[in-house]
């Protein structure tokens, strides 16, 4: 029986130092969930997105594949084509030992 992914991660994140690598990662995978999300909601394909912002297709999709670390002023003007603003916040970490 073949595992699906969500399985396979499962099995994965029981390994301590997977686990460590995985967490460690988190916010680059909510950036990335966050841009996607954001595309879609906009109603726009990556093309689309590109011809607003001048930021070529292959860039976007590097970065939506995690494959890229955009700065801030390209996270602006992905913001920007999306009719929207680019809102970053720290938040507590909760899991920190002070």
């Amino acid at each position: 029986m073949t595992k699906t992914f969500n399985e396979f991660l499962e099995e994965q994140l029981q390994d301590p130092e997977f686990k460590k690598e995985y967490d460690a990662l988190e916010s680059e995978r909510n950036l990335i969930r966050a841009a996607v999300d954001a595309r879609k909601a906009s109603g726009l394909t990556q093309k689309e997105l590109s011809l607003r912002t001048g930021i070529a297709q292959a860039d976007i999709s590097k970065l939506e594949h995690g494959n890229a670390n955009p700065s801030i002023r390209t996270l602006q003007r992905l913001a920007k084509g999306m009719g929207m603003r680019l809102h970053i916040s720290f938040l507590p970490d909760n899991n920190q030992n002070s």
